[in-house]
């Protein structure tokens, strides 16, 4: 059955467009609701909990899916403004049959979207995603039996406690300078009690959302004002996260970004070198090569996946590995939690700097990134890349100029309306002219 809503990363557009109006949201949450009673032992949907991030939007598009589940007969916990991760812990601590985002992740408040997890905290399976589709199309008829909803007033504080339980007993940030860039969006309450309460002294910018300013020049996709802040304050380095909390990124103490791959890396580095152990890592198509070798030098396994954290997860459970993640920040540490979680996952990449006694830019330093350039291309969507004879033919042009020393990618975006251009190599100057020139040649032939 071909999608005809659901995403990689669920749903995701722009707020008003045909899938992402209140409308839409109540037959949803009617569909979800139907589809979890038809695939339960007991015929009965049981709870749903529904989180969302900061933008102005959610609040309408929580109360349209409340109805709609509401009218499904499922109970309905809500949980406010929650990171992503936070609600498939919730959900799995609740055993919810399943728990809803309205989150669009790190895109500008204009767009929104939806994310699914299931009892584990997992994202839903393809057969689930399918049948709710499937019931999108049928007339919504309203349950014998309505359901209820609450309001979940320790969300907030459960998550705060399992962000540090991730941590060993007594471990302690006591001594650490860290600037907190929230995004103005889902961790802006959460992650300055976690970072405070283990002990460091910290710094939070980007904290205020007014439903407008999530992701607006601030967090994980805009590191400009963290970098400023670090360095005027002296702070031993700065922690990013996007609007609803599932990526991370840092910046050491000069104000140099460190992106997912370096943060992967001092993870499985230190996991390596202890006791803790790390048999492999799964990467994507766009992990930074310097990644790979780096790997290889430590004996230990690495793999790469479509970009996506569900090809991520997918193949961390084939080989049985606990590490993976992506060049933006979505790292999962599935022995922590199950899905890709910024708190977490900063959290994980202090605690190697403490226990080896390094600062971030030391950590890093073991890891040799190779030159590599990205350009977006805007394209009308949808995007067919195969089958082009000449769009493989200028990908053979640049392949060839790279003389054997570099990789070249395309790759549409499952989030936004454009063409992922990558080109890496050993020489910056040529990576950059040959992503440039490829780039224009791909707007020529898609844009």
């Amino acid at each position: 059955m071909t999608r005809k809503y659901f995403g990689t990363d669920g749903i995701r557009g722009r707020v008003g467009d045909h899938t992402i109006t209140p409308q839409f949201f109540l037959k949803l949450g009617w569909a979800v609701g139907k589809v979890l009673a038809d695939h339960g032992a007991s015929k009965s949907a049981g709870l749903v909990l529904i989180g969302k991030d900061t933008r102005i939007s959610g609040y309408m598009f929580e109360s349209a899916l409340e109805a709609g589940l509401i009218s499904a007969g499922v109970d309905v916990g809500l949980l406010g403004p929650m990171p992503t991760p936070a609600i498939a812990y919730l959900t799995r601590t609740f055993q919810a049959k399943a728990g809803v985002v309205i989150s669009a992740s790190h895109n500008p408040y204009t767009d929104n979207g939806v994310k699914l997890f299931n009892t584990q905290g997992t994202k839903l399976a393809d057969e689930l995603e399918l049948a709710i589709e499937s019931q999108l199309d049928q007339p919504m008829v309203m349950a014998e039996k309505l359901g209820k909803a609450r309001r979940i007033h320790d969300a907030e504080g459960r998550y705060v406690e399992f962000c540090k339980g991730s941590l060993p007993w007594g471990f302690t940030l006591a001594g650490m300078n860290i600037v907190l860039d929230c995004a103005n969006g889902a961790t802006y309450s959460i992650a300055p009690k976690v970072f405070s309460e283990l002990g460091a002294t910290v710094d939070v910018i980007a904290a205020a959302p007014d439903g407008l300013n999530i992701n607006r020049e601030c967090g994980s996709t805009h590191l400009d004002a963290l970098s400023r802040r670090v360095v005027e304050t002296g702070a031993d380095m700065g922690i990013a996260f996007d609007g609803d909390g599932d990526r991370v990124m840092f910046v050491d103490h000069r104000g140099n970004a460190v992106d997912g791959d370096q943060l992967l890396f001092i993870i499985a580095a230190h996991r390596g070198n202890s006791e803790l152990g790390c048999s492999g890592v799964v990467g994507t198509l766009m992990t930074n090569y310097g990644f790979e070798l780096a790997m290889k030098e430590r004996k230990i396994g690495f793999s790469r996946a479509k970009v996506g954290d569900r090809y991520v997860l997918e193949q961390m459970a084939e080989f049985g590995w606990q590490l993976g993640g992506e060049s933006s920040g979505h790292i999962v540490c599935k022995d922590a939690t199950t899905t890709g979680d910024g708190i977490i996952s900063a959290l994980q990449v202090l605690r190697a700097l403490r226990d080896q006694d390094l600062s971030l830019a030391d950590a890093c330093a073991p890891l040799k990134m190779m030159p590599q350039v990205m350009i977006n291309v805007p394209v009308t969507p949808p995007v067919n890349l195969d089958g082009n004879a000449a769009l493989d033919a200028a990908v053979a042009a640049t392949e060839d100029r790279l003389q054997g020393r570099g990789r070249v990618l395309l790759r549409p975006s499952g989030t936004e309306p454009v063409v992922r251009v990558m080109v890496e190599g050993d020489d910056e100057q040529l990576v950059a002219n040959a992503c440039q020139s490829l780039a224009d040649q791909v707007s020529e032939l898609l844009g």
